[in-house]
């Protein structure tokens, strides 16, 4: 009896193991399908010749990625392989992992190379509606190491690595980017004035980095970029950053469908007075709460004093001197009496110390871009006072 009843206890779980083998099993070529679906929402277009599973594991190989707007004109990627990938409610998929093959491209007397390619955490919607957020394309980490841009045998630029983070929070995301070890060779510039000027400023080689950080939230399109970037040594800082809102999942599924509407008609002409229509329709959406443009001095200011004033016969500190006394003729034909006196006081300030330079815009209540627009029309003297902007310096 005994052994009858483990005979039916291991017929039973063959069964179950066969009935339930090919519903566990994952298709690759619907994963796929499904993530050109959810790129070609942005334009992007995935094409590849098949995909396998094997346990978690999808790989799919012959993979190539154009744009819609150049149909024939592909760059081909090769295998990609998706790991640990499981199919999530709905019919969509999530991945841990998506590794690209290294990229080596030359061309005439180019080349370009990108390596360790990884996507981590990436999420394909079963249905790219764009709707919601279960209907578009999520990431958590996009990162990569080395790439360098060749020329005549010499790197002209290269990147140590590259990552960037996608964080989920309750109604909307926190963004950060990070491009590492940027450095880019000038001194294969061949014009004589250009090639005189980046020598004497010091700028024959470019060594710095450029960082991103901001939140989205979705249902009020709240968009606030706190940090964009660009960090060179013995140059400077330069660092951009919005608050506006507006923009939201409805607003970029609207945004795609005027790209797509264009794209599609073959009178270009007509096409891009449409779209420009349609842009100005969707920026009527837009509020503006805040931005500034800041730029902390690391000795390039001095350095392009002394050599502008080299160019006209005089020292860096004389020209310094005729700019004060420049700035404040230049900004009187704009008839803003307020932001002229701003602007020479930090220009004053600023060429007796560089150290930084800020142009900032903090409206008491959130503008409408429509507003902006009106003003910029009809009265444009009144946008400093409509956008509260402030220059100051060495602040």
């Amino acid at each position: 009896m005994k052994h009858m009843r483990n005979l039916r206890l291991m017929m039973a779980s063959t069964a179950f193991l066969t009935l339930a083998g090919p519903a566990l099993s994952l298709d690759g070529t619907d994963m796929m399908k499904k993530l050109n679906a959810a790129t070609s929402a942005g334009g992007t277009v995935i094409t590849f010749e098949k995909a396998e599973a094997d346990g978690d594991t999808v790989t799919a190989t012959g993979v190539q990625v154009g744009s819609s707007s150049l149909p024939g004109d592909t760059l081909k990627i090769g295998d990609l392989t998706f790991e640990g990938v499981e199919e999530i409610e709905g019919g969509g998929y999530h991945a841990k992992t998506v590794s690209f093959p290294d990229i080596d491209i030359s061309q005439e007397e180019g080349r370009f190379s990108a390596n360790e390619i990884q996507i981590t955490g990436l999420t394909i919607p079963a249905n790219a509606t764009g709707d919601t957020l279960n209907d578009i394309l999520l990431y958590e980490t996009v990162s990569t190491g080395p790439i360098a841009l060749n020329i005549k045998g010499k790197d002209v630029l290269a990147i140590e690595s590259i990552e960037s983070n996608l964080g989920r929070q309750d109604g909307g995301f926190t963004y950060d980017a990070n491009v590492a070890g940027l450095k880019a060779d000038l001194s294969q510039v061949e014009d004589a004035n250009a090639k005189d000027a980046i020598e004497k400023l010091g700028l024959t080689t470019l060594d710095g980095t450029v960082t991103m950080k901001g939140i989205w939230e979705i249902e009020s399109g709240k968009v606030a970029v706190d940090e964009y970037a660009f960090d060179f040594k013995n140059i400077g800082r330069l660092n951009f950053a919005v608050d506006f809102s507006g923009y939201t999942l409805g607003f970029i599924k609207s945004l795609q469908e005027a790209v797509k509407t264009a794209e599609a008609n073959p009178n270009k002409e007509e096409a891009n007075q449409a779209a420009g229509l349609a842009m100005l329709g969707l920026m009527q959406q837009l509020t503006i709460n805040s931005a500034s443009i800041r730029f902390d001095d690391a000795s390039i200011t001095k350095k392009a004093l002394d050599y502008a004033g080299s160019q006209q016969g005089v020292t860096g500190d004389q020209l310094a001197q005729s700019l004060k006394g420049l700035v404040p003729m230049m900004m009187a034909q704009l008839n803003m009496p307020e932001l002229q006196n701003q602007v020479a006081a930090a220009v004053n300030t600023y060429l007796d110390g560089p150290k930084s330079l800020t142009i900032s815009a903090a409206p008491e209540k959130p503008v409408p871009v429509p507003m902006i627009i009106g003003a910029a029309m009809g009265a444009p003297n009144t946008i400093p006072s409509v956008l509260g902007v402030k220059v100051t310096a060495n602040d």
